[in-house]
């Protein structure tokens, strides 16, 4: 089954852009209470995701930084805990699962490796139960 059936396309996901700040990124991140989002750089390329983690490890390691000033630190300052590598929009959903236990969802790109959407760990777990389900109805396990 190809995964375009299951994406959720970039207008429905929250992003950050590479050039926003640390502040924007904490309050984006906490009114959407979400852990991790894409970061697109521009011209709209996935470039890598940005996780809580990543925030509070750069607000640790900052001397004199706090929220108070964190509109002055760049997201391009702050480094990445893990590369959440972008699959294409043409791969299989087998093609996908590993990925998906190290990572809440897996970022898809296009042809040109621009950012479409998302595919979450829940929609691969559901695809993998109903999978298991079918079999084991059809007497294949």
């Amino acid at each position: 089954m190809n995964i375009a059936f299951f994406l959720i396309p970039k207008r429905d996901v929250v992003c950050i852009q590479y050039h926003a700040t640390l502040r924007q990124a904490l309050e984006r991140m906490e009114y959407h209470r979400y852990t991790a989002v894409p970061l697109i750089d521009e011209k709209g390329k996935y470039i890598g995701t940005l996780t809580e983690g990543d925030l509070l490890w750069k607000l640790k390691h900052t001397p004199m930084l706090s929220f108070e000033n964190t509109h002055k630190i760049k997201l391009e300052e702050v480094p990445l805990s893990r590369h959440n590598e972008a699959i294409h929009i043409n791969a299989e959903m087998e093609d996908i699962i590993m990925r998906a236990m190290e990572q809440n969802f897996v970022p898809v790109v296009d042809d040109d490796d621009i950012f479409i959407g998302i595919i979450r760990r829940r929609e691969i777990i559901e695809y993998c139960a109903n999978q298991l389900f079918y079999k084991s109805t059809n007497g294949a396990i």
